[in-house]
């Protein structure tokens, strides 16, 4: 039915009509045409070239990283297992995870996404090499390089997965560290599925695993080569708020803003979120 019809309000309070009408207007995740996901178009649009905001995530998510397993070493004891939630066709979330992980599994529900990263698993492409470079100015990341090429690494780290990042409900507690950008509000306009999304996340992890997720900040939706796709908006405020019950201690949520500009229309900027999984079940 047309939400802007009578019969959808109709005997309604001004309240409870809108209510009507805002969910009438969502679109959930299982209904976005994610399998028709122009990758190609994505990556020449957001990393063909290293940008300044994405720089500042890098540094932040190296630093988090590289502080916390000098802190505790033992965690560095094997067998790590990283895992990167809705990888899309974007690299360095899982490159920030290299020089730790045993394994690194790339979670991502896209068909066409997927095939984009089984391409880039034998030999990634020369422009991910930019943002290894801002990664490599930490030892871990320079001694990875040293040691070997970061690209065989990921050859053999590297674990392409397909699945819904819900389904991760199944897999309470199984990864040692984890990342997830720019996925809970970004595949949705419903603000109950970005908090079950960063709550999946989060309970995907062991007690005490660090953890990065990046998000972008009032997001109004995106569109990828031809195609719309969903987003939620949200604050700083909202994204502390929903990854708390599942944090030991404080998160460190840092807006990056939009340093060079806007990458797109419809944004507020971007936001970091950096911290450790506690042990709430």
């Amino acid at each position: 039915m047309d939400p802007r019809s009578p019969g959808i309000t109709d005997g309604k309070s001004p309240e409870a009509a809108r209510e009507v009408r805002q969910e009438a207007a969502q679109e959930l995740n299982a209904e976005a045409s994610w399998d028709l996901f122009d990758s190609a178009a994505y990556v020449d649009h957001n990393y063909r070239f290293l940008r300044s905001d994405d720089a500042q995530i890098l540094h932040l998510v190296r630093d988090h990283f590289s502080d916390f397993f000098r802190s505790f070493p033992e965690k560095a004891d094997g067998p790590v297992l990283g895992i990167d939630v809705g990888a899309g066709a974007n690299l360095y979330p899982a490159l920030a995870m290299l020089p730790w992980c045993d394994s690194i599994t790339l979670f991502e529900r896209s068909a066409a996404n997927i095939a984009y990263l089984e391409g880039q698993r034998p030999h990634y492409d020369t422009h991910w090499d930019e943002f290894w470079d801002v990664l490599r100015e930490r030892d871990a990341y320079r001694d990875l390089s040293e040691r070997d090429d970061p690209r065989v690494v990921f050859r053999k780290t590297a674990e392409v997965a397909q699945g819904d990042l819900f389904s991760l409900d199944g897999f309470r507690g199984r990864w040692s560290m984890g990342t997830m950008f720019f996925v809970a509000e970004s595949m949705s306009t419903s603000h109950e599925e970005f908090e079950t999304g960063v709550e999946r996340f989060l309970r995907a992890l062991a007690p005490g695993a660090p953890f990065a997720a990046a998000f972008m900040e009032g997001s109004q939706g995106y569109k990828v080569g031809e195609r719309f796709f969903p987003a939620c908006s949200v604050t700083g405020t909202e994204i502390g708020a929903a990854l708390a019950p599942y944090a030991e201690g404080d998160v460190t949520v840092t807006p990056i803003g939009m340093p060079g500009g806007a990458l797109r229309p419809g944004y507020e900027g971007m936001i970091v979120a950096c911290g450790r999984r506690n042990s709430v079940q």
